[in-house]
């Protein structure tokens, strides 16, 4: 019994974060980061990162980069990539309880920056190999898989494109859905 519960406990010790990313063009190596935003889910949502990464490619997309908010000049002035994923990896563990779980509105977006960046700047990603998309995980809660975009009416925080007020907006719908009986 007592064996039962450490392997219950670890395999349910996870946290999981919320993650926005902004970047000047559609795929990382290409194209840049530009920044991106986590929040901690628990109750205060209030645990949160924002970093800012200065470019890795000349090569940018002028009205993605448009939606950061930020010209090219403001992006090249941005702080190191690598400091700044050593500084995010830090944070991971420091309010992680077990294996963080990358969790994103976008995942095939988000992820494909994040996992890149930690990859290449420190060789490792302490997400693992995996993430969750809160459309998919509200469309097999309302067991519909059309209803993937309709989670968004829970965000309470507007969606700005700052990074960390969409992740705390995604946050947010992730609490409501609770309520609905997902387990998180």
């Amino acid at each position: 019994m007592e064996t039962r519960y450490l392997v219950s406990y670890k395999i349910g010790c996870m946290s999981f974060f919320i993650v926005d990313v902004e970047a000047d063009g559609p795929t990382p190596a290409d194209y840049s980061m530009v920044c991106f935003g986590a929040v901690r889910f628990d109750e205060e949502l209030g645990t949160t990162f924002y970093g800012k990464v200065r470019p890795i490619s000349e090569r940018f997309v002028p009205e993605a980069l448009a939606v950061s908010g930020f010209s090219r000049e403001e992006h090249l002035k941005f702080d190191d990539p690598k400091a700044v994923m050593e500084s995010f990896e830090r944070w991971l563990g420091e309010n992680s309880k077990g294996q963080p779980v990358f969790v994103s509105d976008n995942l095939a977006f988000d992820w494909q920056f994040v996992n890149y960046y930690f990859h290449h700047f420190l060789g490792k990603n302490p997400f693992g190999f995996s993430g969750r998309r809160i459309g998919d995980l509200y469309a097999g809660l309302m067991k519909d898989a059309y209803k993937a975009t309709e989670w968004k009416k829970y965000r309470v925080t507007r969606h700005t494109h700052n990074p960390v007020d969409d992740a705390r907006g995604n946050a947010e719908a992730l609490r409501k859905f609770r309520e609905f009986g997902l387990k998180i």
